[in-house]
């Protein structure tokens, strides 16, 4: 991909407030989300994290050291939003989107084979797979996503709960060989700081038409997550800290064994050496 890319500044910069700004500038550096050439596609869906995902990307352009190129794109899924009713969508979020000078398509969803029952999964499963080949059409190598700290919390807790696993959404993360990488510039900023953002732009969300919206695991999950936070004061970023602070040594992780009973570790000397003094580590 070319390093020489045509700056496309914002006609009217907002200023993003100083301390959801040094939110968003420390998870892209700490990421590395953005490099120079670089051509980004934001996926569109209406709502209002991916919205504002997609004009931060497109002001940070006015300031950024580096030049990069922005365009969005909206899948349009069928049949939830399908035509009238789907096309008037995908205006209303072009029009805010050209606003800000970005180029912007909306692109025919594919439709659930026949038979199979449209879930959560299948039409996320679809439109990702919709999206990775549109980037690599338009020559795309960043993918940017709307997803923020509430969301990759609430994912860890649905892996935890739902399927038995301890993981989540990354701010970074590479596919296929490092061709194409999937960016969250919004991963350090809490649902709250995206709302402020969505009314300092005057962003205008389109309605959520799923019908399975609110019935999902993730609704679940959140009300779950509010109750904790009412009682724990703190609890959200103690949380968000621990997905990044993994003590690995005290998690229920099969060790290598040999064939004489030993784990190849080395942790069967560790392990008699701290059962020969006191501790207050409820993990031993």
């Amino acid at each position: 991909m070319s390093a020489t890319v045509q700056k496309q500044r914002p006609a009217r910069s907002t200023r993003l407030p100083g301390p959801l700004n040094r939110k968003i500038g420390r998870a892209m550096h700490d990421w590395r989300m953005l490099d120079h050439g670089d051509r980004v596609l934001v996926a569109v869906s209406g709502g209002v994290d991916s919205l504002v995902a997609a004009w931060v990307l497109h002001q940070w352009r006015a300031k950024a050291p580096i030049e990069y190129e922005v365009e969005a794109v909206h899948i349009v899924n069928d049949p939830v939003d399908a035509a009238p009713v789907g096309d008037m969508s995908a205006e209303s979020i072009g029009r805010q989107v050209r606003g800000w000078g970005l180029t912007y398509s909306a692109v025919a969803g594919r439709p659930v084979p026949e038979g199979e029952d449209r879930t959560c999964f299948i039409c996320a499963r679809n439109r990702r797979s919709q999206l990775f080949d549109f980037a690599r059409q338009r020559g795309c190598g960043k993918v940017a996503l709307g997803h923020h700290k509430d969301d990759l919390i609430e994912t860890f807790f649905i892996n935890s709960l739902y399927s038995g696993n301890l993981s989540t959404m990354l701010p970074r993360q590479d596919l296929f060989g490092g061709r194409l990488s999937l960016i969250r510039i919004l991963s350090y900023l809490e649902k709250r700081d995206v709302l402020a953002l969505a009314e300092l732009a005057g962003i205008e969300p389109v309605a959520n038409r799923c019908p399975l919206a609110g019935d999902t695991r993730r609704d679940t999950v959140r009300e779950l997550l509010a109750g904790l936070y009412a009682v724990v004061p703190g609890a959200k970023e103690s949380v968000f800290a621990a997905l990044g602070n993994v003590r690995y040594d005290y998690l229920l992780n099969r060790p290598p064994i040999s064939d004489h009973g030993r784990r190849t570790d080395g942790m069967d000397d560790y392990g008699a050496s701290l059962s020969a003094r006191p501790t207050d580590q409820e993990q031993i």
